[in-house]
Formats: structure tokens, C-alpha cells, sequence
């Protein structure tokens, strides 16, 4: 049986030690880089990412990782998951930048807004534990622990054109997209990493997903 190369693609942003450690936990070996000429041959990969978002694509711009990039998701169709801004990346934009995103999904990031919600507003960044709601059975969240629920740390959270796209919801403050799914593409906007049980189970099904 062939294995696949699971690629964690380097551009200078993330903490992609602790994404290959869970992985290794989870019974997968993943290689970590930024060499074009690697990712090239990846089989899958995981877009890491913690940070700004015009920062990030810069990195990715600079280091001349969009092209193979695209080449290996849009193209070739590999398994892509997208972590936390890794996955906010996969947008056209986003409301903290003015770069353009990869553009790999019909959506766009906004920053969280409370204003209407007087004195209970809850605190931005939304940082900590919550739960999820998936929105159908999809393979990502598939035999998952009992009420399961992960580490989040951000700002700001993707908005999808179509709601076909989202393949978990969280409650904080209002209902947001805390995981998308289409085609080839995977994002989750918690840490799977940070996310003990729940993270491993998750990234377990990515590797084994085909």
C-alpha cells in the first residue's frame, strides 16, 4: 500500500512542531517545508498559520509557494487542510488586511463586531474552549469524542458565500464558521493541535480520509 506524503507547508508562520507532533501521535509521519520542489510531490497538506493575514501571504508571495501551491490544490486536488489563519487564507480577503488571499473558496474574513450587544459583548480575541456544530456528517468530524470541542485563539472568522461551505458552526456572541469543507479542501478555525482528544481524532480522519 502506498503511504501518502503528508507535507506541513513552512512559510514562516505557525507552530507547526506542535501540528507535527500531534500528527505523529495521530500514527503519521509528516515532513515540514517550504522547498517548492517538496511540496511539489505532497499527497496532502496542512496549511498551518498564527498571525496577520497580510503578513502570511506576503511569506507565501516571497518564498514563491503560491504557485505549487495551487498547482497541488486546485489542480491535482490534493487533501488540504487549513488551521486557523492557514485556513482563513483559503478567502479572497480579508477585513484585517488588504492583500488578496489565495482565493481557493468563495468566502471572506471579518473581524468580530459586537457593537449592538451594549455591555455583554464578549471579548475579542475569542480565545479558549468551545464547542462545535457540524452542519451534516462529513468525514473530518467523524467519530469524534462525546461533546466535542476545541482550542480557538482569533479575531477574525470567515464568511462564505455559499453556506454549503461550512461544515461546523460556534456560538460566540453569534454563530460563526469554525470549519469549512469543499471538494479537496478542509479548514478548521480552532487548533486541532492545542485541542488534546478532539484535535488527534480530527486530524486522524484527515490523514485516513480518501
Amino acid at each position: 500500500m502506498d503511504i501518502d506524503m503528508v507535507t506541513i507547508v513552512d512559510y514562516g508562520v505557525g507552530n507547526l512542531a506542535s501540528i507535527a507532533n500531534m500528527a505523529r501521535k495521530a500514527g503519521t509521519e509528516c515532513a515540514i517545508s517550504g522547498d517548492p520542489k517538496v511540496l511539489a510531490t505532497a499527497d496532502r497538506l496542512i496549511l498551518p498559520g498564527v498571525g496577520a493575514f497580510d503578513r502570511a501571504m506576503t511569506n507565501l508571495s516571497e518564498r514563491n509557494l503560491i504557485p505549487v501551491l495551487n498547482e497541488r490544490v486546485m489542480e491535482r486536488r490534493v487533501p488540504t487542510l487549513g488551521l486557523c489563519l492557514g485556513m482563513q487564507l483559503f478567502a479572497r480577503g480579508s477585513e484585517e488586511g488588504t492583500r488578496a488571499g489565495l482565493g481557493w473558496l468563495a468566502a471572506d474574513n471579518r473581524r468580530f463586531r459586537f457593537e449592538q450587544m451594549n455591555g455583554n459583548a464578549p471579548k475579542v480575541p475569542h480565545m479558549g474552549w468551545n464547542y462545535i456544530e457540524p452542519t451534516s456528517p462529513v468525514a473530518l468530524l467523524e467519530r469524534l469524542p462525546p461533546e466535542p470541542r476545541f482550542y480557538f485563539v482569533h479575531s477574525y472568522h470567515l464568511h462564505c458565500d455559499d453556506p454549503a461551505d461550512v461544515m461546523c458552526w460556534t456560538t460566540y456572541g453569534y454563530k460563526f464558521a469554525s470549519g469549512i469543507h469543499r471538494g479537496n479542501l478542509w479548514g478548521t478555525q480552532f487548533h486541532p493541535e492545542k485541542s488534546h482528544k478532539f484535535g488527534l481524532a480530527l486530524l486522524k480522519n484527515f490523514f485516513s480520509y480518501s
